[in-house]
């Protein structure tokens, strides 16, 4: 199934492109829908030449380690882009990609996006401006998995989707609008199931957790304080 000229404006990289433009790119386009917990991306898988992009729902991005461990890179939502190297690498998928929910994956063919980057070269300037994002943010992961204390790399998670993400302001305080779960931490973090618990309740004037995943930033400088590595 071909993308609607209207889940086309919704990727980021395609927004700003010329009605015109985006039905010059439609007919190669596909849309394909996969169930919350569906593989999308083995890591290792060989990846068509195509742009991917998650055209509604939200996907995760995880690593398995050799000692089998996994950690979650990313989780990506509607509008954003992933398996870069399908366009500039090896063409091997590095990580697995999941239907965090029910969403659509939406594909371009790598030729067409050629064309429309020749005509459009702000598009490619959108595409590189989100890997070097990706590269500072597993940068910033990899250093806070090998030098920071658990609770630095928790605060400065909690930040991350904060900002990324956007806040809800409410009694209580700012609520993030994308759920964490205690796994989901944990993975993303380096840190057990059972630490990532402890660890949010020995935070408990600074952030609230509720069923779920919901995260309520009580005291916002105190958060800052401990991504700093200052308490």
């Amino acid at each position: 199934m071909q993308a609607t000229l209207e889940q086309l404006s919704q990727i980021i990289v395609f927004a700003d492109l010329e009605p015109t433009d985006r039905m010059k790119l439609q007919p190669h386009t596909h849309i394909q829908r996969y169930s919350k917990g569906e593989i999308i991306l083995h890591e290792g898988d060989r990846l068509p030449a195509k742009l991917f992009t998650v055209a509604s729902g939200a996907i995760q991005v995880s690593k398995t380690a050799t000692t089998g461990k996994e950690t979650i890179l990313r989780t990506l939502f509607a509008g954003e882009m992933f398996a870069a190297p399908a366009l500039l690498g090896n063409g091997i998928s590095p990580a697995t990609v999941t239907a965090e929910t029910d969403c659509e994956i939406l594909t371009v063919e790598r030729d067409a996006l050629l064309q429309a980057i020749q005509h459009n070269p702000d598009v490619a300037l959108r595409m590189l401006m989100v890997l070097n994002s990706r590269i500072q943010q597993l940068h910033e992961t990899v250093h806070g998995l090998v030098s920071e204390r658990a609770i630095v790399r928790l605060a400065r998670l909690i930040q991350y989707f904060a900002v990324e993400y956007g806040t809800e302001l409410n009694q209580q305080g700012k609520t993030l609008k994308v759920k964490l779960p205690y796994y989901r931490i944990a993975r993303g973090i380096g840190i057990t199931y059972e630490e990532c618990v402890r660890l949010i309740k020995s935070l408990k004037t600074t952030v609230a957790y509720s069923r779920g995943g919901k995260i309520t930033i009580l005291d916002a400088k105190k958060l800052e304080e401990i991504a700093s590595g200052n308490t």
